[in-house]
C-alpha cells in the first residue's frame, strides 16, 4: 500500500488520470515540450501542407450562408449527447450481457464475459467517437472558413494537423482497452480468492473502497470503470472541435 500510495500523481486530462489510475503503468512526466513533440510527429509533407495553410491567403466564399454560434453549439451538443447514450447504452454495460453481446435466455445459467467481448466492445465505441467527432468538427470547419479569411486559415491548418496527427491518435487511443486487461484480471481474480491482498503490489479499484464481495459485483466494477473511461475519452476527442467553435463564438454574425 506504501508503494502504491507514493507513486507520483499523473497530471493532465481526467482520461490519462483515470487510465493511471486503473493500471500498473508508471507515467513518467514528459521530458520534452509539446513542440519538440510535435516536431518528431509531423513529418515533411505534413508540415510542407500546414506551411502552406499559414502562408496561404485563404478565400471565403463572398455567398456564403453560415450558420449562427449558437447552431453549431446545439450541434456540438447533439454529437456529445449521442455518443454519451451510445457509450451507456452499449451491451457492455448491460448486466444481462453475455460473452457475445446477447442477453442470456430466462433460466439459462448465465456465463460471465471475457475480457475479449469488452475489448471489442470498447473498439466499436471508439469508432462511433472517431466518426461522429470527425464528422462534427468538418462542419465546424466549413462554417469558420464562411465566416473570414482569419476564420478560413485556422480550419485550413485544422484540417491539416487532424490528418497529420490522426493515425498517431488513433493508434494510441486503441491501446487503452488493452491497458484495461490487466485491471479486469485483477477485480476477477480478486472475487475469486485467489488474491488475498492486491494492494501491495496494484491500485485499489478506482470505483470502490473495499474489494465487491457479491458474486458479480467485480464485473459491475469494471464496467463502471469502463464506462468512465471511454466518456473521459469523448471529452479528450471532442477538444478539438469545441476549440473550433470557441472560435466561432469570437466571430458571431451580424
Amino acid at each position: 500500500m506504501l508503494e502504491a500510495s507514493q507513486r507520483a500523481a499523473v497530471r493532465g486530462p481526467t482520461f490519462i488520470r483515470l487510465l493511471a489510475r486503473l493500471t500498473d503503468a508508471d507515467v513518467p512526466s514528459p521530458r520534452q515540450s509539446l513542440s519538440d513533440r510535435l516536431s518528431q510527429w509531423i513529418d515533411w509533407n505534413h508540415a510542407v501542407a500546414l506551411s502552406t495553410a499559414l502562408d496561404s491567403p485563404p478565400s471565403v466564399d463572398p455567398f456564403a450562408e453560415p450558420a449562427p454560434a449558437t447552431a453549431m453549439e446545439e450541434d456540438c451538443a447533439r454529437v456529445r449527447a449521442a455518443l454519451s447514450r451510445a457509450i451507456a447504452e452499449d451491451p457492455a454495460f448491460d448486466p444481462g450481457a453475455r460473452r457475445g453481446g446477447a442477453r442470456a435466455s430466462d433460466g439459462a445459467e448465465e456465463t460471465p464475459p471475457e475480457f475479449l467481448f469488452f475489448r471489442q466492445r470498447y473498439l466499436a465505441l471508439q469508432q462511433s467517437m472517431e466518426t461522429g467527432v470527425g464528422h462534427l468538427r468538418s462542419r465546424l470547419r466549413d462554417q469558420l472558413a464562411d465566416r473570414s479569411a482569419e476564420l478560413a486559415r485556422l480550419a485550413a491548418v485544422d484540417a491539416v494537423m487532424e490528418r497529420a496527427l490522426g493515425r498517431r491518435e488513433r493508434r494510441l487511443l486503441a491501446a487503452a482497452p488493452t491497458l484495461l486487461a490487466p485491471h479486469f484480471e485483477r477485480l476477477r481474480l480478486a472475487a475469486q480468492g485467489h488474491c488475498t491482498d492486491t494492494s501491495a503490489t496494484s491500485p485499489a479499484p478506482a470505483s470502490a473502497e473495499a474489494a465487491p464481495r457479491a458474486p458479480d459485483a467485480w464485473l459491475d466494477a469494471f464496467r463502471r470503470d469502463m464506462r468512465n473511461l471511454l466518456l473521459a475519452e469523448l471529452d479528450v476527442r471532442l477538444q478539438p472541435a469545441e476549440g473550433l467553435l470557441a472560435a466561432l463564438r469570437t466571430h458571431p454574425l451580424g
